[in-house]
């Protein structure tokens, strides 16, 4: 199911945990300073900085993906491939939020840079954390047409 038809089908909680909200902007600045880091030690070591900007955001992603399963939203059963599947879709879509509203601002409404990369950004951390709690880290079993894919990962 897509991210859109799920929002549509979908209501949105008439509340939003305001404490999830939070934990889910620390996870993200935590993620930044993992992502900053590594990169700059990558570099540092010699790596590309094109290759370093991949493994370093690609290390942010599981940090964001281990911390806000456990901490943030608390998902208690065990973690099936399709739980990764959804959060790497997610975080796809979530960029493409994120570059169309850059483009729009900066581009079509000719917004100063840093204002459409803080649009931008919110846009993005926004439809995150929404897919997130709604899509991926949801207290539903993940289902899948093919048995093999529904059973938990080993650990």
């Amino acid at each position: 199911m897509s991210i859109g038809r799920l929002l549509l089908k979908r209501r949105l909680p008439a509340r939003i945990d305001l404490s999830q909200a939070v934990r889910f902007c620390v996870v993200g600045a935590g993620n930044t300073a993992v992502d900053l880091a590594i990169f700059f030690l990558l570099t540092l070591a010699g790596v590309p900085y094109l290759l370093a900007q991949v493994l370093s955001y690609c290390l942010g992603m599981i940090n964001s993906f281990i911390i806000n399963r456990k901490w943030t939203f608390r998902v208690a059963r065990k973690t099936h491939i399709l739980d990764i599947v959804k959060f790497i879709m997610l975080n796809g879509f979530s960029l493409g939020v994120s570059l169309g509203t850059l483009f729009i601002m900066y581009k079509m409404s000719h917004t100063q840079l840093w204002w459409s990369k803080f649009l931008a950004t919110g846009c993005g951390v926004w439809v995150n954390f929404l897919g997130s709690r709604l899509w991926v880290f949801s207290n539903k079993k993940p289902s899948w047409p093919h048995s093999r894919f529904n059973s938990p990962l080993p650990g």
